[in-house]
């Protein structure tokens, strides 16, 4: 889900890291307040996932209706993208901390309409103002602390809001776990989202404007009491000086390109170098989306399902293993991103994805086959108005399986004694839940009984770990060094769109290909758009690892190619 900016930061930043919030606790109090808006974005990214299992068992029209399930999930992701577009303006025009204060109010906002929604069009509405919340935060929390750090502990500060975003997806899965035997289930787990907004909107109302924000609306005095208190005093005038020179440029570049959107799109389109820069950072955004991780993050619970996993608490704990995984990989990545270089860590990644996708494919398309059959004696024994009529009517119904139930729209009531044996296949209404319950069998709506379902949790697990420190954070680090200096904002601004539209791509048609092509084909499909994000990475993204940006720009100019596509004597003047 995911998701945000992570800035590089080397062993020796978080050493002086810790050093200097030791000295000067103010900074790290600036940096986690700031931070909380990275953990809204990961807490709403994990909680919809478990919250979903149980919206389907209050509205039967969610549970039918995959589209539906789609929408609940996917409009969150909707309302992100123009939340981030419309918060760059707000951050511009009114500040980061008002821009932040904003995010929680509608986070707030829409954790308490989903929380008390009648109907599922409610939810998606609450969703909508979720995720215009999500998407301010998204851009405005680095963007803060960045601007709200010492420089030389900046990219520490920065990558910690990364790891506050897998923070928040692990604590959803955890909230969702706590909260499975309470009355009213996923409105608590949905609800709960406004607390941490609530904690930072007190936070925010105490902490300071970014001084850089400040010293560009000419407020140069409170611009320098800030620093006053991030800096030693004999510190603070260069600084200031700093800030100021820093401010100017800036500005001297705006005018430059033009401070209209417009204008700056047609500069960054015209330019080669900026163009060359583009076909590199959206690549690896879109890249990022494609081979699924939103899937697994907005879906988890179910693909466990999927496997066969029927008990939605059992799903719920098994899914909150990958969350750890992603928390654990963010860390990783900090660790090594600078070591290893960005290009490697992603075409690792990217290997390692399409084959744990191909896995998966494989471990789901055995489970179809080898899914215990339909039983003609065990459906009637519940009588044949409660016998799934697809399966009545059929006339090769000897040979359906539990898959062919479900294929139906039907539920399979599994074996007494042995669910792998033959089971019923029953009209999935709640009427029959419940009767299957009460014979102490299991009822399975998402997934069949499965000796394979404990390999869909290990391939699952392994492509948190592959995906986490290579393209979860990776991406975001090229983009943050592909554009020169004037283009920066724009560049980012159009590889982020790319990143929040192909997610949007991906998690509002996940389901529904599912239905269409099975979890199998499903997983597989994913495979090949890995396989292709990993030949579009290898021809088009260059190494930026510990170049400077006007050695990046050199480098754009003359235009990149990979190491096998180049002349020996040439491969030593290019960084591969």
């Amino acid at each position: 889900m995911v998701e945000g900016g992570v800035s590089k930061a080397s062993k020796t930043e978080f050493t002086e890291c810790w050093k200097i919030v030791w000295t000067t606790p103010y900074i790290m109090k600036l940096a986690l307040s700031a931070g909380i808006g990275g953990l809204l974005f990961g807490y709403d990214t994990g909680v919809i996932s478990g919250a979903l299992l149980y919206i389907k068992e209050d509205f039967r029209d969610v549970e039918k209706k995959t589209w539906l399930q789609e929408l609940i999930v996917s409009m969150a992701v909707a309302g992100a993208i123009f939340g981030a577009g419309f918060g760059g303006w707000i951050n511009d025009r009114f500040g980061r901390k008002i821009s932040l204060l904003g995010a929680d109010v509608l986070f707030f906002i829409g954790a308490i309409i989903m929380a008390i929604a009648p109907q599922p069009w409610v939810i998606i509405l609450g969703r909508i103002f979720v995720g215009l919340g999500v998407g301010m935060a998204s851009m405005t929390a680095p963007l803060y602390i960045s601007e709200a750090s010492p420089a030389k502990i900046r990219g520490a500060l920065v990558s910690a809001n990364g790891f506050l975003i897998t923070g928040g997806q692990f604590l959803a899965y955890l909230i969702n776990l706590a909260f499975t035997k309470a009355p009213g289930t996923w409105r608590w787990m949905l609800g709960v989202a406004g607390l941490p907004a609530v904690v930072q909107f007190g936070l925010m109302m105490m902490l300071p404007e970014s001084p850089r924000w400040l010293y560009r609306q000419n407020k140069v005095d409170e611009a320098r009491a800030i620093l006053e208190k991030i800096y030693p005093a004999d510190q603070v005038e260069e600084e200031v000086n700093l800030l100021k020179q820093s401010v100017e440029n800036e500005k001297a570049e705006e005018g430059l390109i033009g401070k209209d959107m417009i204008s700056r799109l047609k500069g960054a389109f015209g330019n080669k170098i900026v163009r060359r820069g583009l076909y590199a950072g959206v690549t690896v955004q879109v890249a990022q989306q494609f081979v699924g991780i939103n899937t697994v993050m907005y879906y988890s619970p179910t693909i466990v399902q999927f496997a066969g996993f029927a008990s939605k608490s059992t799903a719920l704990a098994l899914s909150l293993v990958t969350s750890g995984l992603n928390a654990l990989g963010s860390i990783v990545s900090m660790a090594f991103v600078d070591k290893y270089g960005r290009r490697r860590l992603m075409i690792v990644s990217m290997l390692g994805l399409s084959s744990c996708l191909v896995a998966l494919a494989v471990v789901f398309f055995q489970a179809a086959i080898h899914a215990p059959s339909v039983s003609q004696i065990e459906s009637s024994h519940f009588g044949g108005n409660n016998t799934c009529p697809v399966y009545i009517t059929d006339g090769n119904a000897k040979s359906w399986n539990c898959m062919d139930c479900l294929k139906a729209k039907c539920g399979f009531c599994a074996h007494k004694g042995n669910e792998y044996l033959p089971g019923a296949c029953l009209i999935d209404e709640k009427s029959t839940d419940t009767l299957c319950s009460d014979e102490h069998r299991t009822y399975f709506i998402s997934g069949c009984p499965s000796s394979f379902g404990w390999l869909a949790v290990v391939f699952l697990g392994a492509y948190i770990i592959t995906y986490s420190p290579g393209m979860g954070t990776a991406p975001w680090i090229v983009n943050s060094e592909i554009y020169p200096l004037r283009y920066r904002g724009v560049g980012g601004g159009i590889a982020a769109v790319s990143n929040w539209t192909s997610n949007l791509i991906v998690s509002l048609t996940f389901l529904t290909l599912t239905e269409a092509l099975g979890s199998a084909g499903t997983f597989l499909l994913f495979a090949g758009f890995s396989l292709l994000g990993l030949v579009a990475i290898y021809l088009l993204v260059p190494e930026t690892k510990g170049l400077a940006f006007e050695e990046v720009e050199k480098m754009l100019e003359t235009g990149f190619k990979p190491s096998a596509f180049l002349k020996k004597s040439n491969k030593s003047e290019m960084h591969a």
